[in-house]
This record gives structure tokens, C-alpha cells and sequence, in this order.
């Protein structure tokens, strides 16, 4: 089956229509078609990316800066209380181009939570959890894990 072209690089190269709201060389950002309120922004690198892993370092800063400025953008500019800020890894991606979701809150709004269920740890399993997080990180960084 063939791979459908990326809706986000056709927005990127003005072929498909957006409302942009941030546009710099490296990041574009513009209005979720579906959003969770209104004001919720998609901040993406425009070079097409998939996930968070395939980020390039040099893309870092420019990206997270642009969720960092549509987060105060969106307090400003809408009177929200705060922002709900994430980003999905191939699962719950509905489009397979890295974005950072950020949306608008306010106290009251009804977005109770997370969107997933939450879980518990047994005894003594989220320290299990955790050292193998912090082996996995001494060993792809040559031990420089705090």
C-alpha cells in the first residue's frame, strides 16, 4: 500500500491550507482542525520528522522554543489559565510528522486527567522501573546519567 503524503509538509511547502500562527525557518505552528478547545495549536519542525527520536539536535531548540512561545501565547492572547503541552510517539499520531500539541485551560474547562487510564506499581517495582531507565540511559550515553 502506497504511504500517503504528509498533510503537515503539505501545510510546510503552502499547499494545503492552514491557519498559520508562528512561522520561522526551522518551526511552523498553526490551529488544529479538530481541536480539543479552541486555540489549540500544532507546533511543528518543518523539516518532516516522525517522532521525538528522530529530532535532530539542532531541532531541539527551535522546536520546544515554539511550544514554549505558543504557551504563553495562548495565556496572553486567550485568556486561558494555562496550556495543557504534549506530543505522541507513533501511537495516538494521527498524522506521522513529530507536532507538540499545545491547548489552552482554564480552570473548570472539563478535560479532566490524562487521556489514558492510569496504573499502579506493585512493592519495590518502581524502583525495578526505574533502575532499568537509568542502566538503558548509562549505557547509550557512556555513564553519564545523573
Amino acid at each position: 500500500m502506497p504511504e500517503r503524503p504528509c498533510q503537515f509538509c503539505a501545510i510546510v511547502r503552502g499547499e494545503q491550507t492552514a491557519e498559520v500562527v508562528l512561522d520561522t525557518p526551522e518551526v511552523i505552528a498553526f490551529l488544529d482542525r479538530r481541536p480539543v478547545f479552541k486555540g489549540h495549536v500544532l507546533v511543528c519542525p518543518r523539516e518532516h520528522v516522525v517522532t521525538l527520536t528522530d529530532l535532530p539536535d539542532e531541532l531541539l531548540q527551535p522546536v520546544f522554543a515554539g511550544a514554549r512561545l505558543m504557551a504563553a501565547t495562548v495565556k496572553q492572547a486567550l485568556g486561558s489559565t494555562g496550556s495543557f503541552v504534549a506530543l505522541n510517539n507513533t501511537v495516538s499520531q494521527s498524522v506521522p510528522h513529530l507536532h507538540v500539541h499545545v491547548v489552552p485551560r482554564t480552570k473548570g474547562d472539563g478535560l479532566r486527567g490524562f487521556f489514558w487510564p492510569r496504573s499502579t506499581y506493585a512493592d519495590g517495582e518502581m524502583t525495578e522501573y526505574a533502575d532499568r531507565l537509568r542502566a538503558a540511559i548509562d549505557l547509550s550515553s557512556g555513564g553519564a546519567a545523573g
